[in-house]
């Protein structure tokens, strides 16, 4: 069987990766136990979760380092898989699955085990309990995970991953060198625009990267902490919507607000000086899939903006988000300062290597903050016939910042999910809250 090494940008999360920021995404999903009391109903999912992960290719599988190309590394099954080294049942006294979950997404993936891991969360409600599922970048992208996720679920879900077909050898692939010549302007030209659009995000990223009117609270020490806390709030779905008619634009753009007056909001109450300037720069994450189960890896470009911070007017803040989102989508996912990620197609194996820690810490200079969108289908999922009611999308935290925002939707609800550096952000709860009374605010003028 052919050997199928990490693509460059999922490399680049694997090489990337330092203890104190591991990099793995997130997944809480808060269940109603069904049958049994809360317990029990955990101790069953746990059971199933165990037996089922054994049966998917895709998390029986090992990163390992390969000897050519220099500085690469590749996929391999893991011959001693064993699924109680990923599946845990942890009995919590927590009240909220948020809180357990901080300390467990703080804690980096086994690197020499299948990179994910599956936290069943058993607290003191009787009707209920909570996975954390964690996926490294390296295995997938937020609709590369929610794939796998899904695979483990109970049946009814269209998202499962498929078999990775071998590639065949292309017909008439066995032709002279002479048909290889011929093509080859073609190929130099390909060459020549890929180096031209590295060239024209690297000029964009240079003329990005001056990171004016960013708020302390958004900036954790150089070393960072390696603690981490979470959060999440639940949203309406109908109410976005309103808003979104009423002002125009995408349910996206209004969310995106959302997190833009929720921090003004929340650093005024920490009593922080007054927004000034530009604003954060916002790395906005652009999905390149085809379709949410189109396979594992990661996929991705992105989009930056400045979150108006500055801007006292809700409607106003919404407006410029709105145009600066314009703005991106004209220019396409392969422009702009936003499309970093694709740099990393550029990079040879070995310069991911050597350069991966100089990368990370290079963080803070793409961007200041994380605000990235899961998409959901409209399914339910289910575990042991205990049904999800909320899920909360956790996104890994980059060197020097303080925080990243996710945002799923499923069931007609929002779900905003927070993870922060704990020392840095101690007060995560306080933000939660207001990004509630930003959505009341924004319904209130529109209404």
């Amino acid at each position: 069987m052919a050997t199928e090494h990490l693509s460059p940008l999922d490399l680049a999360f694997w090489r990337i990766e330092s203890a104190a920021h591991p990099m793995h995404l997130g997944a809480l999903a808060v269940f109603t136990a069904a049958g049994s009391r809360g317990a029990r109903a955990a101790e069953r999912a746990a059971e199933l979760l165990t037996a089922r992960c054994a049966t998917v290719p895709g998390l029986r599988r090992r990163i390992r380092d390969v000897l050519l190309p220099v500085g690469a590394a590749a996929w391999s099954p893991d011959p001693h898989f064993d699924p109680a080294r990923h599946v845990f049942l942890v009995r919590t006294d927590e009240p909220l699955a948020h809180t357990a979950a901080g300390p467990l997404m703080a804690r980096p993936l086994d690197r020499d085990l299948p990179p994910w891991e599956a936290h069943v969360l058993a607290g003191p409600d009787p009707d209920s309990f909570a996975v954390l599922f964690k996926f490294h970048h390296a295995l997938a992208d937020g609709l590369g995970a929610l794939a796998l996720a899904a695979a483990l679920f109970d049946e009814g879900s269209d998202l499962r991953p498929p078999a990775r077909p071998v590639p065949e050898r292309a017909p008439g692939s066995e032709r002279r060198a002479g048909s290889a010549l011929r093509r080859l302007p073609g190929v130099l030209a390909a060459r020549v625009q890929e180096v031209g659009q590295a060239l024209e995000i690297g000029a964009a990223v240079a003329r990005a990267g001056l990171p004016l009117g960013v708020p302390a609270a958004l900036t954790a020490e150089a070393s960072g902490t390696g603690s981490r806390t979470v959060a999440g709030l639940a949203l309406d779905l109908d109410e976005v919507n309103l808003v979104r008619k009423a002002a125009g634009g995408t349910v996206n753009d209004v969310l995106i607000s959302v997190v833009a007056g929720a921090l003004r909001r929340w650093l005024e109450g920490r009593g922080d000086p007054a927004p000034s300037g530009p604003g954060p720069r916002a790395l906005i994450p652009v999905s390149r899939r085809g379709r949410p189960g189109g396979g594992g890896g990661n996929r991705l470009s992105g989009y930056l903006l400045r979150l108006p911070l500055a801007e006292r007017d809700p409607l106003l803040r919404l407006d410029r988000v709105r145009a600066a989102m314009d703005r991106n989508k004209d220019a396409g996912p392969a422009r702009g300062a936003g499309a970093v990620a694709l740099l990393a197609d550029h990079v040879h194996p070995l310069g991911h290597r050597l350069g991966g820690p100089l990368v990370a810490q290079a963080a803070r200079l793409l961007f200041d903050i994380l605000v990235t969108s899961v998409p959901l289908p409209g399914l339910t999922f289910s575990l042991g016939g205990s049904r999800v009611r909320e899920v909360y999308p956790l996104a890994p935290l980059a060197h020097g910042q303080s925080l990243a925002v996710a945002v799923s939707t499923y069931k007609g609800t929002v779900h905003y999910g927070l993870v922060a550096d704990a020392a840095a952000v101690p007060d995560l709860p306080a933000l939660a809250e207001a990004l509630r009374a930003e959505l009341d605010a924004l319904v209130r003028e529109v209404s």
